[in-house]
C-alpha cells in the first residue's frame, strides 16, 4: 500500500533504481570514459526531448553498456563517438524517437488537420 502512494507522488521505484545503478555504473569507468559519458550525459538532457523516463533511462544504460565494452577492450573514445561528437549523439537520440514528447505533439498536429479536412 505505501509503495503504491509513494509512487504515486514520486514515480515508479523500478525506474529510480535503474537510474542509481546506471549511475553506479558509470562512476566505475575509468576517468576518460567517465567524463565523455558526463558530456554525452549532459547533452542528451538538453539534446534529447524524451519524456519517457523508462525510455531515457533505457537510452543511457545502453550508453553505458557500450562505453563500458569499449573501456574493457581499449578502445579510444574518438573510436566510439567520432569525429563529430554531436553526429553520434543526435544518431544515437535517435535511436529513441518513441519516447520524445514532440511525438504526441506531432499526433495531435496530424489529427488536428484530418479533423479539419473533413470539415471542409
Amino acid at each position: 500500500m505505501t509503495a503504491k502512494w509513494l509512487e504515486l507522488v514520486t514515480g515508479p521505484l523500478e525506474e529510480k533504481r535503474r537510474w542509481r545503478r546506471f549511475k553506479q555504473r558509470k562512476e566505475q569507468l575509468p576517468a576518460g570514459y567517465r567524463r565523455a559519458m558526463d558530456g554525452l550525459e549532459r547533452y542528451f538532457m538538453y539534446a534529447a526531448p524524451i519524456a519517457k523516463g523508462d525510455v531515457y533511462v533505457q537510452m543511457l544504460e545502453d550508453l553505458v553498456d557500450l562505453v563500458e565494452r569499449a573501456a574493457v577492450d581499449g578502445t579510444p573514445v574518438r573510436s566510439i563517438v567520432g569525429e563529430d561528437p554531436v553526429e553520434f549523439a543526435e544518431a544515437f537520440i535517435a535511436n529513441y524517437a518513441d519516447g520524445q514528447w514532440i511525438d504526441k505533439e506531432r499526433r495531435r498536429l496530424v489529427e488536428t488537420i484530418d479533423r479539419s479536412a473533413e470539415e471542409v
